[in-house]
């Protein structure tokens, strides 16, 4: 018998994918991504001022903070910021997104300014990370674009689009994009990062249960380029629009 997502979906098939660009209005760049239920909010902040360890070197810096709203689940999560601190979750993810943009930015071209990536989760159905990198990369675009029309940029900065995408093993089977359902009953969870040109930036991949074999982690991989290709596209229609 074939494998039945709690979807409906194929293995291989992706959540309906939307990025709607241009949403908030202050922002120099910013972006909606909406995975199926997940939806993350991102904005792209430039600042001409850097951070001390950065300064008097010519070359910029990109960096993410990501928050969940305390509705995003399916109970309300107190806010960090009443907490008084982060928790490692969010600390892990902001860094991976920080790291997924920096990969295709020329930190030269940049200049001596800084984009800041506020990723902010709305509603959670897993895929929260990949997400908001995927939706940060448009963000950043935008806000790369708003600088060079203000000549505060040297050059391209943009070296290749980035995307993100999670796949896993759900009951035996290898899947593309994982929804709540299908992430706490995984056997294995992987998260991928790749470039639009198909280069692998990062890869986190965890055995839930039991360990996985390198033919599974092979799938995964194959299914994550498929689905990467298909944001990669998705991602160039929303810029373009």
């Amino acid at each position: 018998m074939s494998l039945q997502r709690p979807s409906g979906r194929q293995p291989d098939e992706m959540r309906a994918v939307t990025l709607e660009k241009g949403v908030a209005r202050n922002a120099e760049g910013s972006c909606l991504v909406c995975f199926g239920a997940t939806k993350v909010l991102v904005t792209a902040s430039v600042e001409t001022s850097l951070p001390g360890w950065r300064r008097g070197q010519g070359v910029g810096w990109v960096t993410a903070e990501y928050g969940m709203l305390p509705r995003s689940t399916g109970t309300r999560t107190r806010r960090e910021a009443a907490a008084g601190k982060q928790s490692g979750r969010t600390q892990e993810i902001q860094r991976l997104i920080g790291r997924s943009l920096r990969a295709v930015v020329d930190m030269a071209a940049l200049g001596e300014n800084q984009i800041t990536l506020d990723c902010d989760v709305l509603e959670a159905d897993g895929g929260t990370r990949t997400a908001a990198i995927t939706g940060a990369y448009v963000a950043l675009a935008e806000a790369v674009r708003w600088m060079a029309e203000r000549e505060l940029v040297k050059g391209t900065v943009l070296r290749d689009t980035v995307a993100a995408v999670s796949c896993g093993v759900y009951r035996g089977t290898p899947v593309l994009d994982l929804d709540y359902l299908e992430d706490v009953e995984a056997q294995t969870d992987a998260n991928f990062v790749l470039t639009g040109s198909g280069r692998f930036v990062e890869i986190q991949g965890t055995a839930e249960q039991a360990p996985f074999t390198r033919a599974e982690l092979e799938s995964l991989m194959s299914l994550a380029e498929k689905g990467i290709g298909e944001l990669t596209q998705v991602q160039r229609a929303a810029l373009s629009s």
